[in-house]
C-alpha cells in the first residue's frame, strides 16, 4: 500500500481505507487487502501491485 500517503476518492472526496477486497480473473478468485473508498467502493490498485502481484498470477493463469 501507500507508505503514509492519505489517497482520496475523487469521486467521493473521501479518504481511501484498506479492506479486503475478492478480485476474479480467468475462472480464479483471490483477495488481498486493498485500498477502497467507504462510501462508492472505489478501489485503488498501486502501480507495484499490477506490475508485480497481478502479472505474475495473470502469467500462471495463462500458462495453464
Amino acid at each position: 500500500m501507500a507508505e503514509n500517503k492519505v489517497i482520496i476518492c475523487c469521486q467521493c472526496q473521501k479518504e481511501l481505507e484498506p479492506k479486503k477486497t475478492y478480485f476474479t480473473y480467468l475462472g480464479h478468485s483471490f483477495c488481498t487487502d486493498i485500498l477502497k473508498c467507504p462510501q462508492c467502493g472505489e478501489i485503488y490498485i498501486p502501480e507495484e501491485m499490477v506490475k508485480g502481484r497481478m502479472a505474475e498470477v495473470e502469467m500462471q493463469l495463462e500458462d495453464k
